[in-house]
């Protein structure tokens, strides 16, 4: 009998273990996306959209801007996911919720939000990707997550130390961040 109850409580074990480990790996191979459209501002003809996918911990972020003039454009993720304005200001400020001073992507100091240059052809489009693991999809994580951010397309570049924004000047491009 003890034997019995032995194999039993062992296979028991062994089942909620499975199960455990099984519910783990579903969670962490879950894919999570989220959206930006980006809309003409300020008098732009600027479109496109920006498309975040997190796996495994990590967001990868994929931007493809269209209608902008050649050259770099500053984008950022703003505070907030109101692209309502004609000036996209009511997008607020940039992200920050580290208190870091604005720079460059992967510099000492730099914002959740400071993505960097999209660099723009003679046909009017470009593109940017990034991959990080300080942001996240709907996570409750209030320094990571970018659902009900922006992001924000400027009309110049990003000088990477001008405070607080980079000098990139108005913004051309808006679009909020939703799954």
């Amino acid at each position: 009998m003890k034997t019995y109850s032995s194999i039993v409580i062992g296979l028991t074990l062994g089942l909620f273990y499975f199960l455990a480990v099984h519910d783990q790996q579903v969670l962490e191979n879950k894919t999570q996306t989220a959206v930006a459209v980006i809309q003409a501002k300020s008098g732009s003809k600027v479109s496109g959209k920006a498309v975040f996918k997190e796996q495994n911990g990590k967001v990868v972020m994929k931007a493809s801007i269209s209608n902008a003039s050649p050259g770099d454009h500053a984008i950022h993720i703003h505070l907030v996911g109101d692209c309502s304005a004609a000036d996209g200001k009511s997008a607020g400020g940039h992200w920050n919720p580290t208190g870091e001073a604005h720079g460059q992507w992967g510099s000492a100091s730099y914002h959740r939000g400071d993505i960097g240059n999209i660099s723009i052809g003679k046909d009017g489009s470009g593109s940017i990707s990034r991959s990080t693991d300080l942001w996240c999809i709907g996570c409750e994580d209030e320094t990571k997550n970018i659902l009900g951010k922006a992001v924000i397309i400027h009309a110049g570049p990003d000088d990477f130390s001008s405070q607080p924004a980079g000098a990139a000047g108005p913004r051309i491009g808006c679009g909020e961040i939703s799954n």
